[in-house]
């Protein structure tokens, strides 16, 4: 028990730590969405095929199968072979995948901003709640060292890497639309 003159231990220091800069990166994110319709949400004005409500939909995708990894290790991954995918006509799991990345024509701003406050906040729970230095075993993929694991704090750092990085791509197709920035 902490005193409001106590430091609090180190490990709770750290959660609430990674939970502060977690929120921090999904506000500065949010902030790029602000006042958006769904078609602006759905516009892609850069050479990138990339729109801020594919960007939220992702970056929600992602920090959910990073917690379930967390929880309950490597979901099994589809045997694809990226390299050679014939993009004008995908098979179904690749062009689910890559729609992970677009806002459909059903889907609406709120919804997505719902459905990202909905995974965040499990992953708030998770982070105060999980052993740190719990191991998962990586999934076999070519971008993962053969063997390797991952500890649940690894993966909030990598959570929060992918949050910060595409935060910033959101930045720059937010600032493309009206000249809005989240920053500066």
């Amino acid at each position: 028990m902490t005193t409001p003159h106590s430091t609090p231990p180190p490990a709770t220091r750290e959660r609430a730590d990674l939970v502060d800069v977690l929120r921090t990166h999904r506000g500065l994110f949010r902030v790029t969405v602000a006042g958006l319709t769904d078609e602006q949400a759905r516009l892609t004005p850069t050479v990138s095929t990339l729109s801020l409500g594919g960007l939220i939909k992702h970056v929600t995708a992602v920090e959910q199968q990073w917690a379930s990894f967390v929880v309950d290790g490597p979901a099994p991954s589809p045997d694809i072979d990226w390299a050679n995918i014939d993009w004008s006509d995908p098979p179904p799991e690749v062009q689910q995948y890559a729609d992970g990345f677009r806002m459909l024509e059903d889907e609406g701003l709120a919804g997505l901003l719902a459905r990202y406050d909905e995974v965040a906040a499990a992953t708030d729970q998770l982070v105060l709640s999980v052993e740190l230095d719990a191991l998962q075993p990586l999934p076999k993929a070519p971008w993962f060292e053969p063997g390797a694991s991952w500890s649940a704090r690894r993966v909030f750092t990598h959570i929060l890497a992918e949050t910060a990085q595409h935060a910033g791509h959101a930045d720059i197709i937010r600032e493309t639309i009206d000249g809005q920035k989240s920053m500066g």
